[in-house]
């Protein structure tokens, strides 16, 4: 599959139905502006990137930025909405069976019974919110261990933020043989359980998403939005002029 090369990361030029009929196995990531500009600092963060088998354009500003690139992306994969595009896609295979990891107490399982309904059957086998700063809790990410391991789920999406979401994913997923899909997707289990609402189709034909999720939540949204995410325009300029440079090269 053609790849974009977009800073310090490759992303894989493909549609949503491609990947839906592709995604069979390894971890899935997203990345979005608030990713990119991570990656120019995270070095743990980067070197989990490189290890993740499907790494798809999260964002219409990147997809429209991408046009300035010698081939753009066909398409943005929200990954809010490309995991409803999953489920409703394998509701009738019953070998599909995924959990749900994240979100505050109580939204998880509020989002499993949701998208059950939805569907008509248990193709999401389990859900689990842990408690904050879960990842640096060595007994509590054991007990999700043997939690997602006792569903006999097949697909995990894990929605606690990134970067925590992708390394957790990647120190863990080792003990779950059983798991051959995952997914960080960030917000999804608030979206999936109607705790948060989706911008309408208009924000997102217009890539104005961010706007529409800044007007909702301003004081958490401004730093990231107005001043971290801004700076991905200045290291986009460099790369259309040649003289961007991954500051974790060899």
């Amino acid at each position: 599959m053609d790849k974009i090369r977009i800073l310090n990361i490759d992303v894989l030029n493909i549609t949503r139905q491609q990947l839906l009929e592709n995604l069979h196995e390894g971890v899935l990531i997203t990345p979005n502006l608030d990713h990119l500009i991570k990656l120019q600092k995270d070095k743990d963060f980067y070197d989990r990137y490189q290890k993740a088998e499907w790494v798809v354009c999260d964002s219409n500003i990147l997809r429209l930025f991408s046009k300035l690139l010698k081939k753009p992306f066909v398409e943005a994969i929200p990954g809010s909405s490309f995991f409803t595009s999953y489920y409703l896609y394998h509701k009738d295979d019953a070998d599909c069976k995924i959990f749900l990891l994240g979100a505050k107490e109580g939204v998880a399982v509020k989002a499993m019974e949701r998208i059950n309904k939805k569907v008509g059957r248990k193709i999401v086998v389990g859900a689990y919110s842990p408690s904050f700063g879960f990842e640096k809790k060595e007994e509590e990410c054991k007990e999700i261990v043997e939690v997602i391991n006792k569903s006999g789920a097949n697909v995990v999406l894990v929605g606690v933020g990134a970067p925590k979401q992708e390394k957790w994913i990647m120190k863990w997923k080792h003990m779950m043989p059983g798991v051959k899909v995952w997914m960080a997707l960030g917000a999804t289990i608030d979206f999936e359980a109607g705790n948060v609402k989706r911008a309408p189709k208009i924000y997102q034909k217009l890539a104005m998403e961010w706007l529409y999720r800044f007007t909702r939540e301003p004081k958490r949204l401004f730093h990231r939005y107005f001043v971290d995410d801004m700076k991905f325009f200045w290291y986009f300029g460099k790369q259309l002029l040649g003289i961007y440079k991954n500051p974790f090269a060899k």
